[in-house]
């Protein structure tokens, strides 16, 4: 009778430990503030599922548009606190935690998207990178999203920083997008993305510096009519996720995860760029004015953005890499 027992819990166990493998999934969120058309989600759908093909269903992915997980700094401390997300974010966010990746996000540092690969791929970068999962608890997967250049779009003509004087300029809630806006000439009012219509539109703000796919992504020619081409920041972002979830996957499923999303960064990267041609046509359809101006007026107001933040080290880090590419 006893050995009958013993069989049979032994038999429950072995079926429940099946069951249990069975029906173990890792999911993973993703998390943008960008809407559901932008290239950048077109990239992460098809990212989610080739991962999901690759894992044989191991790995669950859910994408989560238009900042609904909450804005990017909210969901950076869900991370932090070991949530199962990765946001994209730009490397602004993440000088907080890690002062050298304020470079990434820096004012004219280079002057074509095309050279950040070298940045990237740089060792400079992924000891950087390895900090931060260090000190902070968030693992940076990849850094190739690239969503355009940004421009400053105004509700009146600016054709040089002098126009800017005064005027309320919504821009990203990082210390190093603040000091940029604010070097150009324009009084910089950090706010989330999903707020910028609605305070356009209602006068809270009298301007915005954003990359075309993006601005289009939320009509944001509806609002506002002028675009100056500043060209001030190539925005790339990348991938954000909790190093201790992260490290609590398997390797094989990491691996897919990291290979499968840098794909998806290279897939965005070419959709923004052969996007931006036509939704510049639209929005001169809807008639926005785009004004030429001389870059080298705002780009010689920003050197002390890189003295304020601290970023003059880490420039110079990186001039051998970008002088190669």
């Amino acid at each position: 009778m006893m050995n009958s027992l013993k069989s049979l819990g032994l038999a429950a166990a072995f079926i429940a430990g099946l069951a249990g493998t069975a029906y173990a999934e890792i999911a993973l969120n993703l998390s943008t503030s960008q809407n559901p058309q932008d290239p950048l989600v077109i990239a992460m759908e098809g990212a989610k599922k080739k991962i999901e093909e690759r894992s044989k269903g191991e790995i669950k992915i859910t994408i989560f548009p238009s900042s609904q997980l909450g804005s990017d700094n909210d969901v950076l401390e869900q991370i932090r606190n070991g949530a199962n997300i990765a946001v994209l974010v730009d490397a602004g966010r993440l000088a907080p935690f890690q002062k050298e990746l304020g470079i990434l996000s820096a004012p004219y540092l280079v002057e074509d998207y095309s050279k950040y690969a070298a940045i990237t791929s740089s060792p400079v970068y992924a000891e950087w990178v390895e900090k931060l999962a260090q000190s902070s608890g968030i693992r940076l997967l990849n850094y190739n999203w690239f969503q355009g250049t940004r421009q400053m779009f105004s509700k009146n003509p600016v054709k040089g920083p002098a126009d800017l004087s005064g005027v309320r300029v919504r821009t990203i809630d990082a210390p190093g997008w603040i000091a940029t806006v604010n070097a150009m000439g324009a009084t910089a009012v950090p706010m989330p993305w999903s707020e910028v219509y609605s305070a356009l539109q209602l006068g809270a703000i009298d301007g915005a510096e954003a990359q075309l796919t993006g601005a289009f992504g939320i009509k944001l020619h509806e609002v506002v009519k002028n675009v100056a081409l500043t060209n001030h920041v190539q925005l790339f972002t990348g991938l954000a996720t909790s190093e201790q979830w992260f490290q609590a996957q398997p390797e094989e499923m990491r691996k897919i995860i990291v290979e499968e999303l840098a794909a998806a960064g290279d897939e965005a990267t070419r959709m923004t760029v052969e996007k931006l041609d036509s939704v510049r046509k639209e929005m001169e359809a809807a008639g926005v004015t785009f004004t030429d101006v001389k870059l080298e007026d705002f780009s010689s107001r920003v050197p002390g953005v890189y003295t304020e933040l601290g970023l003059e080290e880490s420039r110079k880090a990186l001039e051998p890499f970008i002088a190669a590419q």
